[in-house]
């Protein structure tokens, strides 16, 4: 999976926004903290739900469970708005 190349994203001060720039049904915007960032980060390139729980228990100080439940819940919203291509 990875993020559709119809959405960019941009930092302003600690924040990540996500945009849709095609013909996408999603017309907002999403606003996402720094560990959403770092999901956006990995969906650049073609990656998978679990490789980016390795990468995130690599990164932050946090149980394994606890971090896979937030990228559970990150890309269950991106795929919500039609961000991911599968």
């Amino acid at each position: 999976m990875k993020l559709k190349s119809t959405f960019i994203s941009q930092d302003i001060d600690d924040t990540r926004f996500l945009v849709p720039v095609g013909g996408e049904a999603f017309s907002g915007l999403v606003r996402g903290n720094q560990s959403a960032a770092f999901i956006l980060d990995c969906l650049k390139t073609d990656t998978t739900e679990e490789q980016i729980v390795d990468a995130m228990c690599i990164k932050y100080d946090a149980p394994r469970n606890v971090i896979a439940a937030d990228v559970r819940e990150i890309l269950d919203k991106l795929r919500s708005i039609g961000a991911i291509e599968e």
